[in-house]
């Protein structure tokens, strides 16, 4: 069982709808045993960084998702469920995230060109690391599928964990990972077949 973790902040069910079209078994919990039982975790967000860290921490759900992924369970981030695995993000003053991604969380707007917009939305193809084996999270999808981002911050001074990247000007981080940690920056429930391919993914690791 997949448990999608729900801290107040997120399209949790739309989610949810993604999993059970690809025959995945899920629930939307904040119920600490439900997630200590889940085989997996998901770990949506949209919204304020430093918002989102606080109703983590208020309900110790931060220490619960640490020692779960410390334990080896498959943990997947989604767009700011994404930001809060890394270290820290600057949206907004300086907020700690979950440390289980070396990184912080930066404006997009001092990374690309002037005439670029702010947030960055839309469809926008995956380009994967070379020289580096392709993520289990994309074994189900090819280099230049195309996936669907929201965001005004990316994931910064993480390049040993980078998994694939999207250009928007230059390339920033859309996925990261380290060990059982993972974490897409785009929305994969709003991806069309490349996101559920991905979510199929997640689900068979």
């Amino acid at each position: 069982m997949v448990a999608i973790i729900d801290y107040g902040v997120g399209n949790l069910f739309s989610l949810r709808s993604s999993l059970a079209a690809i025959g995945a078994e899920a629930a939307v919990t904040g119920d600490p045993a439900a997630i200590r039982a889940a085989d997996k975790l998901i770990l949506p967000g949209v919204g304020a960084f430093g918002d989102a860290a606080a109703l983590l921490r208020r309900d110790g759900l931060d220490q619960l998702i640490c020692q779960e992924a410390g334990a080896g369970k498959p943990l997947l981030g989604i767009c700011l469920g994404m930001q809060l695995l890394f270290d820290y993000s600057t949206e907004y003053g300086r907020h700690q995230g979950l440390g289980l991604v070396p990184g912080s969380i930066q404006p997009i707007r001092d990374a690309i060109p002037a005439g670029y917009k702010v947030p960055h939305i839309g469809w926008n193809a995956l380009h994967f690391p070379a020289g580096r084996p392709v993520s289990p999270l994309f074994r189900q999808i090819r280099e230049g599928d195309c996936v669907y981002f929201v965001h005004s911050f990316y994931a910064a001074h993480c390049d040993e964990n980078v998994i694939a990247t999207a250009e928007y000007g230059p390339e920033l981080t859309a996925a990261a990972a380290k060990g059982n940690v993972y974490g897409v920056q785009f929305h994969p429930e709003k991806s069309g077949d490349v996101g559920l391919a991905i979510l199929r993914a997640f689900c068979q690791l």
